[in-house]
């Protein structure tokens, strides 16, 4: 049996391999429509992170290319025992693909607002009377799922997906983004051309607190163009120190957020423009680019989809398996697995949950 540190080792090893492995997806979006697509197929599966939906992508492309999946794009995935909650199996010989799971740690405060007086709890550690105690993630480990053609068993239902006319805006979609323009503080105006806002198709004046649309474009065009400044009002406000570590690149999330918007609608997204990938990714200084994307993405995937939550209105699925209880009970683990140093199996099969939102 392996000892704990045996068994640590192994778990940093596959752990720099997975970030070796996402590395070298990253350095593959070398253009903007190879930024595009990635957006694209991440709007599919917004419910996890840019990092693990690139791990997902590249290691689904290169299942397709061996003749492992009949398809070159995923539709679902889901740990082992997910699927097997679904009344389906992982078919013999199908390798997983590993991601990164989330490690969460206690944490207990008397002062839950003082970010100071929180501390994590020992294992097995209980918390003084009053305090509060909150679960936080500490790190992260490699996990395994596998996509539903390779699995066999019972048919997963499928939502029904919205189709749109070319130039067509989706029902309620304008109103859900004005909405959402109104509720961040901001008055929505729409002008008759694009003379009165500087030749553009959209402005937001931060000082005045007002995002201007103009009418003379078709209603997908629109719409789309009212994503994209609501985009740039909840990431951009130049007040926040965040936002002024951003402004380079500014544009690229304000436009990114805009396409996954319209690809979790069923749009037309082959219009969109984003520029060459190495210019805007080393545009930061004192950041590696490769980072610089990740970060990127997955600060365009948490806006988008904190923007698709609000919406009611019909969207393609977000990777989220239909019937699949969250909440079921899972089985219970020895001590030694309950660590937060936890080693996975060496097998691929090893039946992880790995359904954190967001990772």
């Amino acid at each position: 049996m392996a000892t704990r540190e045996e068994s640590r080792q192994k778990r940093e090893e596959k752990l720099d391999e997975l970030h070796e492995k996402l590395t070298g997806a990253v350095e593959q979006l070398v253009t903007g429509e190879d930024w595009a697509d990635a957006l694209r197929f991440s709007a599919r599966f917004r419910s996890r992170s840019f990092n693990n939906v690139l791990l997902i992508w590249e290691q689904h492309q290169a299942a397709f290319e061996q003749g492992r999946v009949p398809e070159p794009f995923p539709t679902y995935v889901a740990g082992y025992k997910q699927w097997q909650q679904l009344g389906r199996q992982v078919e013999k010989g199908q390798p997983g693909y590993q991601i990164l799971a989330p490690v969460t740690g206690r944490f207990a405060s008397a002062n839950p607002s003082d970010p100071a007086s929180w501390y994590r709890l020992g294992r097995g550690e209980k918390p003084k009377p009053g305090e509060v105690v909150r679960p936080r993630i500490v790190g992260v480990r490699p996990a395994y799922v596998w996509d539903v053609s390779q699995t066999a068993g019972e048919p997963i239902p499928e939502p029904p997906s919205p189709t749109l006319l070319e130039g067509e805006a989706p029902n309620g979609l304008w109103d859900g983004l004005a909405q959402q323009t109104h509720a961040a503080g901001y008055e929505l105006m729409r002008v008759p051309h694009e003379g009165m806002i500087h030749g553009a198709n959209g402005l937001t004046d931060f000082q005045a607190k007002t995002v201007a649309v103009r009418e003379n474009m078709d209603p997908a065009a629109q719409v789309k163009t009212l994503a994209h400044e609501l985009a740039h009002v909840l990431m951009h406000d130049p007040d926040r120190e965040d936002t002024r570590q951003h402004r380079g690149i500014g544009e690229v999330e304000a436009e990114s957020v805009a396409l996954m918007i319209g690809a979790a609608h069923g749009m037309d997204t082959t219009g969109y423009t984003i520029p060459y990938v190495a210019g805007w990714a080393a545009n930061v200084d004192g950041k590696e680019p490769v980072e610089i994307v990740k970060a990127t993405g997955e600060r365009v995937r948490k806006t988008a989809a904190g923007i698709l939550d609000q919406l009611d209105t019909a969207q393609v699925p977000d990777g989220t398996l239909p019937g699949l209880d969250r909440d079921a009970p899972r089985p219970a683990r020895s001590k030694e697995r309950t660590a937060a140093t936890v080693a996975e199996p060496e097998h691929s099969r090893a039946p992880e949950p790995a359904t954190a939102r967001g990772l």
